[in-house]
């Protein structure tokens, strides 16, 4: 009896994992950005928001509701510091700040939505000082936030991180490749013909000096000298 023939056919790759689908976020981001936008713009008009004419003498009848810059800049910068940290390769320095940054946008808007609802649960016509305050300078962190986490993130790995990586993995490449003369070639042909050019211009002017001769070549006084060294000693300059 003979045994049947392994059968030439492979079995099938296994298929990719399919991506999630976006849809369920969006369910999940609407009612949330609904609340939070009317908790944000219902505290901003608490603590001074609200409409200004921001170009005068030029669109009166341009009107804007400041109020909106409040969900507008603390949550879009939430989102893009969270997206920063958690996106493969970022920087060590960017993610680090990126996830301070956005635990510390979610709770400051957690907090505000806290105290807006409390101070409407209490019908308050204005907020306290201390709240107004800090509300105020919310759009000037924001925007300060964002243009160093924007400026980490462009400029990538620091420059000493980088020199470090570049320098260890050059050393891991020397190490793993094994040296032939062809490699060093180069460098000792350049020795050669230095070495041969201070030679002939000691041979043709002997009373040059090392100086005169680096100058004339140049090089440096001690690239000189040690050529020199492996010929002849250097005759010492006479005194006048």
């Amino acid at each position: 009896m003979t045994a049947a023939p392994a059968s030439t056919q492979t079995a099938p790759a296994a298929a990719a994992p399919r991506p999630l689908p976006w849809w369920p976020l969006f369910l999940i981001a609407a009612p949330a950005a609904v609340a939070v936008w009317s908790g944000w713009v219902g505290l901003g008009g608490l603590c001074g928001f609200g409409i200004v004419r921001p170009l005068p003498g030029i669109v009166d009848g341009f009107k804007l509701n400041t109020a909106i810059t409040l969900p507008v800049g603390v949550e879009a910068y939430g989102a893009y510091a969270l997206g920063a940290w958690l996106t493969p390769g970022t920087a060590p320095a960017a993610r680090t700040f990126a996830r301070r940054s956005a635990l510390g946008a979610l709770g400051l808007g957690m907090a505000g939505q806290v105290i807006y609802h409390l101070l409407a649960a209490r019908h308050a016509t204005g907020a306290p000082w201390p709240v107004v305050m800090l509300v105020s300078c919310l759009p000037v962190l924001t925007l300060g936030f964002g243009g160093a986490l924007t400026h980490l993130l462009r400029t990538g790995h620091p420059a000493g991180h980088a020199a470090a990586t570049v320098a260890d993995t050059t050393a891991d490449t020397v190490a793993d490749t094994p040296r032939s003369p062809s490699r060093t070639a180069p460098r000792t042909r350049r020795a050669d013909t230095t070495a041969a050019r201070v030679a002939r211009l000691r041979q043709q002017h002997p009373d040059m000096t090392a100086a005169d001769i680096a100058a004339r070549l140049k090089i440096s006084d001690r690239t000189v000298r040690r050529h020199l060294s492996r010929t002849a000693d250097e005759p010492q300059p006479i005194a006048a």
